[in-house]
């Protein structure tokens, strides 16, 4: 079963911008309603956004206004551009669907510094 791939993670300081991409090699991609996830040390894995396939989106109340999601379906892509970064954002990023019902990627690391 194919993994997403995610990248664009990095070091950046707090009031800082990053923008995250994931590749996702199945088929079916257009019609999935898509999420970013993430998860920090000692802390449950929860989802920060998700984009459906007409583009529709949904944020956690800790980023809206400072996250967006988007999607490029020629592309099997799902995007996060997250603005006005915080040490609280510093978390291993995923993307997957809300229900989490494909396989998990290896993530990419975001770390924000105060």
């Amino acid at each position: 079963q194919v993994r997403p791939v995610e990248s664009g993670g990095g070091l950046v300081q707090a009031g800082g911008s990053l923008r995250l991409s994931c590749v996702v090699s199945r088929s079916a991609f257009s019609i999935l309603t898509m999420g970013w996830h993430r998860q920090a040390p000692g802390k449950q894995r929860e989802l920060v956004a998700s984009v459906t396939s007409s583009g529709n989106t949904r944020y956690a109340d800790s980023v809206k206004g400072l996250f967006t999601i988007s999607r490029d379906n020629a592309k099997n892509t799902v995007y996060l551009q997250m603005n006005s970064l915080k040490p609280e954002d510093t978390a291993a990023y995923y993307c997957n669907t809300p229900q989490s019902s494909i396989r998990w990627g290896q993530g990419t690391q975001v770390t924000v510094s105060s």
